[in-house]
């Protein structure tokens, strides 16, 4: 048969049955799967070491070439510039530290520490981590319910196009989508304690124009249309209430629709508070 390997759960089972005399030996090489000599070969080893298994011999095989210094060396490259390939990692261990390696070597010591390769995540090197804990500092002095956030977001024919996909090795994954972008459409809305609470779709890009149309008529206030004795009335309800009730601050990102002086005083008309 060959050097089978035989489980050590096996073969220690085999014993406590032969030394308990549970069944015959004939019944326990049947159970088990093993000749006659592999028994008394394990029954030996047994009695001599307490144990089925040869003793570990201690560290086998050749030494690596990048000890831990190294890797950890590889590591702090890694963690100050993701998106270093194989061969400047190669360099600036030859250069810095003085070890030249192959880079499938650098490849599998970084895939044994956990490192691999993925989509890179983008954050502005602009951001100043002071000015967000100033904004975080300035926020906390608003309740939840004071708070409402406007944002914008759009959609064409490729938004629903995924960039990854699944395949056997050696073959490229390939599906047909769409590379026309089609139309185009903007929804912004205002997100409250109490959900959505007002929203709007346009075609195209949202311009300055249509922000403050929406920002009057269907953030700030909301114009009805009534018909009381046959005759229409326009009524304007508050949907903002004024600083310090409900829905009082409005918060909105950096983008350049939300700039102008002419929104900051349509906001302080109304009473409101705009960051």
């Amino acid at each position: 048969m060959g050097n089978r390997k035989i489980s050590r759960d096996v073969k220690i089972a085999a014993i406590k049955l032969h030394e308990r005399d549970l069944l015959s030996l004939n019944d326990i090489l049947d159970c088990c799967g093993f000749s006659e000599s592999t028994f008394y070969r394990i029954l030996k080893l047994w009695r001599e070491t307490g144990d089925v298994v040869h003793p570990s011999r201690g560290l086998q095989g050749r030494l690596r070439t990048l000890d831990h210094d190294d890797v950890q060396y590889l590591l702090c490259l890694i963690q100050e510039n993701p998106d270093y390939f194989l061969d400047e990692l190669l360099h600036l261990l030859k250069t810095n530290r003085f070890i030249s390696v192959h880079y499938t070597t650098i490849y599998l010591e970084l895939k044994r520490q956990g490192v691999s390769l993925k989509k890179l995540k983008r954050v502005a090197k602009e951001r100043s981590e002071e000015l967000r804990a100033d904004f975080i500092g300035r926020m906390a002095q608003y309740s939840p319910d004071e708070l409402g956030f406007i944002d914008e977001t759009s959609k064409d024919e490729k938004t629903i196009c995924r960039r990854y996909g699944r395949s056997r090795k050696g073959t490229l994954a390939a599906k047909r989508q769409i590379f026309i972008r089609g139309r185009r459409t903007t929804i912004t809305g205002l997100l409250s304690m109490d959900g959505l609470v007002a929203g709007t779709v346009v075609e195209g890009s949202m311009t300055k124009a249509m922000f403050m149309e929406f920002l009057e008529f269907t953030v700030v206030r909301t114009v009805k249309f009534c018909i009381i004795m046959w005759i229409l009335i326009i009524v304007q309800l508050p949907k903002c209430t004024a600083y310090p009730g409900p829905l009082s601050v409005l918060i909105m990102d950096n983008a350049k629709i939300h700039h102008g002086q002419e929104i900051l005083e349509l906001v302080d008309r109304f009473g409101k508070v705009i960051t």
